[in-house]
């Protein structure tokens, strides 16, 4: 997670989209005011005439993030239906807001070796990838189907969340290297058996778990089942109450 000049780039893009959302909420004035620069600036940091310098960008993010935070956007996009369930599409299918995650990420992780972003199959695959491509990393996706062609997987047997199935993770075993620092990542935490899985993976790849991260999580109880099987930093954006949820 070195510094460089694509880094830097990277996030002075990213500061500039989450500009342009900001734009959605506020105008050009109260940025101004919450900011503290000119609104002639700002426009032309929105409009794309010019990108802020790194010191100024992360003034900006930090400014921001402070009324925009990270987990009242995605409260704001999550729907419960009567029995509790929740629809997230309008969170996985937000990039703006998964480039927000992405940035949460890096700063949470600063300093981690990371040398393999790997999610689940399905819903959390738009942002390992949004994340793997910052990071310059590989992305690998934990399939739940061998696929034709793959000559070797790595298997893990595991059981989903309130279900009586034993279901299967696969991933090619060319996709690790042993001594690879992995970072699990994924849209949803629940019961914390698929991370529990994910885990065996990398362990099973002789690899190692730098950190799990997932932009959403329901309740507390699937912490304690998963530090039960590793000691990385685990990060979860919005913690939607277990309440929330049907027993």
């Amino acid at each position: 997670m070195a510094g460089s000049r694509v880094t830097d780039l990277k996030y002075k893009l990213m500061v500039t989209e989450l500009l342009n959302l900001a734009k959605d909420y506020y105008t050009y004035r109260e940025l101004s005011q919450l900011i503290g620069l000119p609104e002639t600036v700002l426009s032309r940091y929105v409009k794309g005439h010019v990108l802020p310098t790194i010191d100024r960008a992360q003034d900006i993010n930090k400014k921001l993030d402070s009324v925009m935070r990270i987990e009242s956007e995605i409260q704001k996009r999550i729907k419960f239906d009567d029995l509790g369930y929740f629809d997230n599409t309008k969170v996985i299918s937000d990039t703006m807001l998964l480039e927000r995650a992405v940035q949460q990420v890096v700063n949470k992780f600063a300093g981690q070796r990371v040398t393999k972003v790997l999610t689940p199959e399905t819903d959390g695959i738009p942002l390992a990838a949004l994340l793997a491509h910052r990071l310059g990393v590989a992305l690998v996706i934990a399939k739940k189907a061998r696929e034709v062609g793959v000559g070797e997987f790595i298997e893990e047997l595991y059981i989903p969340s309130r279900s009586a199935m034993i279901m299967s993770f696969y991933v090619p075993r060319s996709m690790f290297r042993k001594g690879d620092c992995v970072l699990i990542v994924d849209d949803v935490i629940d019961s914390g058996e698929t991370q529990r899985a994910l885990i065996s993976l990398v362990r099973k790849a002789k690899s190692e778990v730098t950190g799990i991260y997932a932009l959403m999580s329901i309740g507390k109880e699937w912490k304690n089942k998963i530090e039960d099987v590793v000691n990385c930093p685990i990060e979860v954006a919005y913690e939607v109450p277990q309440k929330m949820r049907p027993d």
